[in-house]
């Protein structure tokens, strides 16, 4: 149980597996402002930038499950690295039926709603670990304009437009699940870039120390198309953000 290499190799480098920037991550641990010993659970944490940085910025405890062994290994040395080892942990294994054994203070899964089939089926997974009063972090792509036509949304990494949902629908679609919206950082087209360029150069120096590997073909496909598809699609058509949430 592991993600496929090729992803692996794509976000080597990556500290935030999804567009949010370093500050931007630590924007929204300010905003929150959570409390020493806060317990946080976070589904498909990557590397565990958001738990290793919130546990040294803001003091908080907590765990991370995900299926990358290679991120997982990240995480931990990254705990080490902030001297939060003590603080939180992390665990192998597929994160779309994990619960908490004791209820936490955050629930997040950020960039991973695929876990729950959808946005719906992750909030309903998160409460399920979540004490009463407690936080969600749900991020989750949006569309910034109504893309015109099919090559569009297949540029954005969806198979139909309706994959994805307007910034006020999909607003609106978290009041529906009985939740508050409590507050939000949304990436923008530099955190776009900073996040996917950064898979172009991860890419090439893979390809160059590796020539012959049998992923060879299909990265370089990747990497010679990947800057054009992203500047005149997900650039310009696609949102992504980070949104907490409260039951009601």
């Amino acid at each position: 149980m592991d993600l496929p290499r090729s992803f692996t190799i794509r976000e080597s480098s990556h500290r935030i597996h999804n567009p949010l920037t370093s500050r931007k991550l630590a924007i929204l641990g300010e905003a929150l402002n959570p409390s020493p010993g806060t317990r946080l659970l976070d589904l498909a944490c990557g590397s565990g930038e958001l738990l290793c940085t919130w546990a040294r910025d803001h003091g908080i405890t907590g765990t991370g499950v995900d299926i990358s062994t290679a991120f997982l290994a990240k995480a931990r040395a990254r705990a080490i690295e902030l001297e939060v080892a003590e603080q939180v942990t992390f665990t192998h294994g597929d994160a779309s039926n994990h619960v908490a054994d004791d209820p936490v203070d955050i629930g997040s899964c950020v960039g991973a709603t695929w876990i729950g089939g959808g946005v719906a089926g992750t909030v309903d997974l998160l409460r399920r670990s979540l004490r009463p009063g407690g936080v969600m972090l749900i991020g989750e792509p949006y569309w910034r304009k109504d893309p015109p036509d099919q090559a569009t949304v297949e540029g954005c990494h969806a198979a139909s437009a309706d994959d994805f949902r307007a910034l006020p629908e999909l607003l609106e679609q978290f009041g529906e699940l009985g939740c508050d919206v409590v507050e939000m950082v949304l990436a923008d087209q530099d955190s776009w870039d900073r996040y996917v360029a950064a898979q172009w150069l991860n890419t090439r120096r893979w390809l160059d120390a590796h020539p012959d590997d049998e992923l060879a073909g299909q990265m370089r496909a990747e990497l010679t198309a990947g800057p054009v598809r992203h500047v005149r699609y997900q650039r310009e058509y696609l949102g992504w953000g980070v949104f907490a949430l409260m039951n009601r």
